[in-house]
């Protein structure tokens, strides 16, 4: 039990003075603090004790109870992939931050946790575990194991997100949403009907990105880019007559177009050699061998170690070369195409290379459009096998050189083809390429170098350019609309904005198709005698409504008649249709996750009048997400509620967020990337739960880890490592002592419900109040502003300077030593009590675990209804009052303060020089000039601060005497030992002199303030209290 009443009077001083150790003596009379809350914890027990609370309990609690305006946070999917990561903490515990303060301050918020469940990284990884490979089983057995390890995966991850404190219904199946559940993928595919509607998506073979290792085609937003990748690249010559020179040259004559390329695998299919027409190019005889070649002028220099020492012949430029024909080594002599055109490109520029580029459309999107844009190619072309006459291909989906295609190559002289067929590009084929070009004379200088180069984001290998027949979504109708609806929304950090704004902006198409079966179908039907796709409103509606009852798996196991809808049965008669196997990306996917909030959601009050929908207010992700989900969400919301080729939309367009919230990546602590070959993998479990050495790695709890989180300048990528969480951790310490301090001197039973008269309180407690109302308001500002640095920065420093090191330092002999009914002890611990339930609710966003504990700590009662609330969250935001914003106390107690740092220093000389122990065995001066000269006979108001809180100064300084005296004053009696300074006086020329000397009186038994008479048993003070 706690002291915290009225010791009895008839305790004599005698009977308490019995004790053998005299500073021992009174103990027993002292109110000192007296807690059951530990000044340690461990994490695995403290905090689940309070987990459900704070976690599923709370989010359901609020979402029965709370009133207030509704706040949507739709969280972006994780992929279901193996346990969580850094970047998986950083993420969720933002967002968790942002939940908790609008539940604090009364908002209901809905908060869906979401995994991403389609795609390669999971059928691999289900595939592996089989030691099996796509091609091996057949899709509805692949998707079926693709299920089972996304389902456990979820669990996974489902439960070290619950660890990390995060406030959602983990419980039920409708508290969050999987991109694989059925009324998901339902909806997806009605938001991919209306994009068809609106005409906004179609099917093109053209060249797109394309993994051999996924077997598939993939978006620029599924790409990484390895900057330490090394090619074989290669310097080739074209032989060529300069048929529009004739007047320049004679007919016969023949030069070599030098080109240069970082994938000769590209060679055997090249259609043209581009220049730019208004670059400067030259003509040069090579000295050793007098071969003449086509350079561009910036070029050559650098190409000396190319081609050796030259001589110029003539200068012209591309222009000139436009209309010149030459011949490939890869070409047939007897092909309607025998030789080949120079033609020009914007793309050209003399920075690189030779000046002059190899162009293969098939395998550049540049080089595919310079083509098409000069009508080199008839057009579209939709096969879905085989090579274009225009289009020269002949990479197969498993990046090999295709059989069927070599053989249907009529430009292509069949030895080379047999040569070729069946290897790999990146490989070995590309190596055949090489040897091809040696032998018939063509390749002038092979060399490695080292470039950035495109790898596939899920298998981190490289990938290919190539044409494939892909569909694609239109964007150039929608991305005006999209970038227009992005200038209504806020951006944090603010220049994230142009980012994404890019991203869009170079955008005018989409590849959505990809080539495996883990996925949502794109509901294709293909005629298979013409190869023809049908995709129509009505052919959609239908396959939509069989899906919609038989489960999209049906598309795989159900026979193609279930698919053909009567309308499309009576326009083609008795046509052999084709189910097609291509799946969407998984970005289309998880794009339209915004579904699931317009069919769950009530319609917001504050879209009444306006020309958008919003769906959530907020949406928080990594920086890669500005080219991945961020535009994903928008692109599929506009293109279907948009007006798009003339289609209205029954609905005013969709804006999916107000906000954005951008994170940068976890870095080591020493900025490296994470890796397991580095050793510098640091998992959130780890730091949470201990690793397999706890003396190595302990167990830090979730608390430990979002304290990090809101710490770290999330806008830019951020470092952690057992040094940067050993200072966390060590802050989140000193949180809790300072609280463990508080809550020790509160009394049980307190009635904290009456206001102290704020003139009857000391300058202290005053003091207090203002900083704590300066603590509410900024944290409350930088919560509703995502500045999560700012809020711990502030709370950081309120409880170690304002706090520990200053009000309860100075307060703790009050707090003992004063009568239990003494008014100043009483406005302390009312202040006390302020400071707590402020400091719980302003930390609890960040550490629910450690509030939820002070929480139920805490005496003091604060519901309306006389019973303590069951959670700080059910307590709501409690704003400090206007009152306590006294600019003057702030003013007055900063003077005093700085008075005190000086008094602080001459106290640590003395103790240095080992002249006390204790800065209770001192007394301190302030003395005045006799002569003091002031200005309009006023005196400076640092000398009348002084004077008007003499009473208090020692206290302030911790002493047990503190005079204000002038020099005549001082007597001739030199004290024993002193350390002295002066300080200017703001409003004259004199100065004070701060003097520190030993006390002049004895050392109280009970107090151990130096302030009591010889012969007296205790100080004038202690005798009271214990009378």
């Amino acid at each position: 039990m706690r002291i915290s009443q009225r010791l009895e009077t008839s305790v004599s001083l005698r009977q308490l003075s019995t004790s053998t150790h005299p500073d021992k003596a009174y103990a027993a009379t002292l109110l000192l603090p007296k807690t059951s809350f530990p000044i340690r914890a461990d994490p695995s027990i403290r905090e689940a004790a309070f987990r459900e609370r704070t976690s599923e309990e709370l989010y359901k609690w609020q979402w029965k109870n709370l009133k207030g305006p509704l706040f949507v946070l739709h969280d972006g999917p994780p992929y279901a992939n193996g346990s969580l990561h850094m970047g998986h903490a950083l993420n969720k515990i933002l967002k968790d931050i942002i939940n908790r303060f609008h539940v604090l301050v009364g908002r209901r918020v809905h908060y869906s946790p979401g995994w991403d469940c389609h795609g390669l990284p999971i059928e691999n990884k289900a595939l592996k575990e089989l030691n099996a490979n796509h091609r091996s089983l057949p899709a509805t057995q692949i998707r079926t194991l693709a299920r089972q390890t996304a389902n456990r995966e979820m669990s996974v991850q489902k439960t070290e997100f619950r660890k990390l404190g995060i406030m959602a219904d983990w419980t039920s199946d409708a508290g969050s949403y999987r991109t694989m559940d059925h009324d998901y993928e339902i909806r997806q595919l009605r938001v991919f009907k209306g994009l068809v509607e609106r005409g906004l998506i179609y099917r093109h073979y053209r060249p797109v990105y394309y993994s051999p290792s996924s077997h598939s085609a993939l978006a620029e937003a599924e790409l990484v880019y390895a900057d330490n990748h090394i090619s074989r690249s290669v310097y080739v010559t074209y032989e060529c007559k300069l048929d529009g020179m004739r007047d320049h040259f004679r007919p016969d004559l023949k030069v070599n177009l030098l080109v240069w390329t970082t994938t000769p695998w590209t060679l055997p299919t090249n259609m043209g050699i581009a220049v730019h027409s208004d670059l400067e190019y030259l003509i040069v005889k090579r000295k050793d061998d007098g071969e003449l070649f086509v350079v561009g002028r910036d070029r050559l220099p650098l190409l000396q170690s190319v081609l050796g020492d030259t001589s110029i012949l003539h200068n012209l430029i591309g222009a000139d070369l436009l209309g010149s024909r030459y011949t490939s080594p890869f070409q047939k002599l007897g092909s309607p195409f025998k030789s080949l055109p120079v033609i020009h490109a914007p793309h050209v520029t003399s920075m690189s290379g030779t000046g002059l580029v190899h162009c293969a459309p098939a395998h550049g999107s540049e080089d595919y459009h310079v083509f098409l844009n000069q009508n080199l190619l008839s057009g579209n072309n939709t096969k879905t096998s085989g090579v274009s006459e225009e289009l020269r291909c002949l990479v197969g989906p498993d990046g090999t050189f295709l059989a069927e295609a070599i053989k249907n190559a009529s430009w292509l002289p069949e030895n080379l083809g047999a040569r070729l067929t069946g290897k790999e590009v990146l490989t070995d084929g590309n190596t055949e390429v090489i040897e091809i070009l040696k032998e018939s004379g063509r390749l002038v200088k092979e060399e490695n170098i080292t470039h950035r180069y495109p790898y596939d984001w899920k298998t981190n290998t490289p990938v290919i350019v190539t044409a494939t027949s892909q569909w694609f979504a239109d964007l150039s109708h929608i991305k005006t609309i999209a970038l227009e609806m992005l200038e209504t929304v806020q951006f944090f950090p603010n220049t994230t904005r142009k980012r994404l704004e890019a991203f869009v902006k170079d955008r005018s198409e989409w590849c959505i198709s990809r080539q495996r079966p883990w996925g949502v179908p794109i509901p294709a039907l293909y005629n298979d005698a013409t190869g023809e796709a049908v995709m129509t409103s009505d052919s959609l509606e239908h396959i939509v409504q069989v899906l919609g009852r038989q489960g999209v798996d049906h598309w795989w196991n159900g026979p193609v008649d279930d698919f053909v809808s009567p309308k499309l049965k009576e326009e083609h008669g008795q046509v052999s249709w084709i189910k097609g196997g291509d799946t969407m990306d998984v970005w289309f996917d998880s794009g339209t996750s915004w579904t699931g909030l317009v069919s769950s959601l009530p319609r917001r009050s504050e879209d009444q009048g306006t020309t958008t929908t919003t769906i959530a207010d907020v949406c928080l992700e990594g920086s890669d997400q500005h080219r991945g989900w961020f535009q994903s969400l928008l692109l599929t919301a506009v293109g279907f509620s948009s007006k798009a080729h003339g289609v209205g939309a029954s609905e005013k367009p969709i804006r999916p967020y107000g906000t954005i919230i951008t994170h940068g990546f976890v870095l080591d602590q020493k900025g490296k990337k994470m890796s397991k070959s580095l050793g510098n993998v640091m998992s959130p479990m780890t730091i949470v739960e201990g690793g397999k050495n706890v003396k190595t790695e302990p167990a830090h709890g979730a608390d430990a880890l979002r304290l990090w989180a809101a710490t770290v300048d999330y806008g830019r990528d951020s470092l952690i490592g057992s040094v940067v969480i050993q200072k966390t951790v060590e802050s989140l310490r000193k949180l809790r002592n300072s609280a463990r301090f508080m809550l020790g001197n509160i009394p049980e039973s307190g009635d904290f419900s009456l206001t102290p008269q704020i003139g009857e309180m000391s300058l202290t407690d005053r003091y207090m109040m203002f900083e704590l109302y300066q603590l509410e308001k900024t944290a409350k500002d930088a919560y509703a502003s995502y500045r999560f640095p700012q809020v711990v920065t502030a709370l950081d420093r309120f409880a170690k300077v304002t706090l520990s090191s200053f009000y309860l330092d100075i307060t703790k002999d009050t707090l003992y030593a004063d009568s239990a009914e003494s008014p100043q002890r009483k406005s302390v611990i009312w202040v006390m009590n302020e400071v707590l339930h402020t400091m719980k609710m302003v930390m609890a966003p960040i550490l629910p675990h450690l509030a939820e504990e002070i929480h139920d700590a805490s005496r003091g009662l604060t519901g309306s209804s006389g019973q303590k609330l069951p959670s700080v969250f059910v307590e709501g935001w409690k704003s400090v009052g206007e009152e306590w914003n006294d600019s003057k106390t702030e003013r007055d107690m900063k003077d005093l303060i700085a008075v005190r740092g000086t008094v602080m220093v001459l106290l640590e000389q003395a103790r240095n020089d080992k002249l006390i122990r204790s800065s209770l065995e001192a007394g301190v001066d302030v003395v005045i000039p006799t002569d003091l000269v002031t200005i309009n006979d006023t005196e400076p108001r640092l000398l009348e601060l002084l004077r008007e809180h003499e009473s208090f100064l020692k206290t302030l300084f911790i002493v047990s005497e503190v005079s204000i005296l002038d020099e005549g004053s001082l007597g001739v009696d030199a004290p024993e030992w002193s350390r002295s300074v002066t300080m200017e006086l703001q409003g004259c020329d004199d100065l004070i002199n701060i003097r520190v000397r030993p006390s002049s009186a004895h050392k109280c038994p009970r107090c151990w303030n130096y302030s009591r008479r010889e012969e007296a048993a205790l100080c004038e003070r202690c005798t009271q209290v214990l009378q």
